[in-house]
């Protein structure tokens, strides 16, 4: 289990946000937090700190008046730390390489391969042969319907006919290098993880999985250890101190990598 550092962008800044409140209308989010500091400055950190595997979420759809700016400071970051963080929103099959070749270890995907509610395996196959497996993350974000979770799309606003089980997990785990599962009615509330998600992932725990959502304190984190069976890497939002939090970088770096 390891600590896997993000930078979401909105709005051309870095930000935390409630995810389960992102709307494209307006492009509205419910901030937790507005970094003073670019995007780069949060890539240069981590690898100062040589932290490696973390992501970057462009949170804008491509027709946003502010999509320019989050893609440039997606960029920029990308340029700073060179093969260390993961990129992810609006990636496809067409520009996949562009984000690969700026620096990115790997693409980020959901929307492009979750269609019409359901697995788009034309698209999921075309990715693959663009990015290779070993550069390809699934983002499998989910949201709680009916007592069940379901796959979400469209910066988390879609639900899909697609169930987060062992049996999904099984089913792409041949076309990706890693998975990265955000519990979205969590996201960005900093009370507490979504145990049951935790647990089918680390149930499962066959590929590298990063869970996020939810973490608020060091107890929140052994939580996730225990329900994950210590098999997933877990990524820290509006809780860590660098975005207003309590929780201190210095310390989760220091006990989990």
């Amino acid at each position: 289990m390891e600590f896997r550092p993000c930078i979401d962008i909105h709005n051309g800044k870095v930000k935390q946000i409630v995810g389960g409140s992102l709307k494209d209308e307006g492009d509205q989010a419910e901030e937790n937090f507005v970094a003073e500091q670019d995007a780069a400055f949060f890539a240069r950190l981590y690898q100062k700190r040589g932290i490696k595997g973390g992501h970057i979420i462009l949170l804008n759809p491509v027709g946003s008046a502010y999509y320019a700016d989050t893609k440039r400071q997606a960029r920029k970051a990308l340029e700073a730390y060179p093969g260390g963080m993961q990129v992810g929103g609006g990636i496809h099959a067409g520009n996949a390489m562009e984000f690969l070749r700026a620096g990115a270890s790997h693409v980020i995907v959901t929307s492009y391969v979750f269609r019409d509610g359901k697995i788009n395996y034309e698209n999921l196959e075309k990715l693959r042969a663009v990015t290779g497996k070993e550069r390809l993350v699934l983002d499998l974000s989910c949201r709680q319907k009916e007592g069940e979770y379901y796959i979400v799309t469209d910066r988390w606003q879609k639900f899909t006919g697609e169930r987060l089980d062992e049996a999904l997990l099984e089913r792409l785990s041949g076309y990706a290098d890693e998975f990265l599962v955000h519990a979205v009615d969590v996201e960005g509330k900093a009370r507490g993880i979504e145990g049951k998600v935790a647990e089918i992932l680390g149930n499962w725990g066959k590929i590298p999985i990063t869970y996020a959502g939810g973490i608020g304190s060091f107890a929140d984190l052994e939580e996730l250890r225990r329900l994950g069976k210590d098999r997933l890497n877990f990524t820290i939002g509006s809780a860590l101190d660098l975005f207003g939090g309590n929780m201190g970088f210095e310390e989760v770096v220091r006990t989990w990598n």
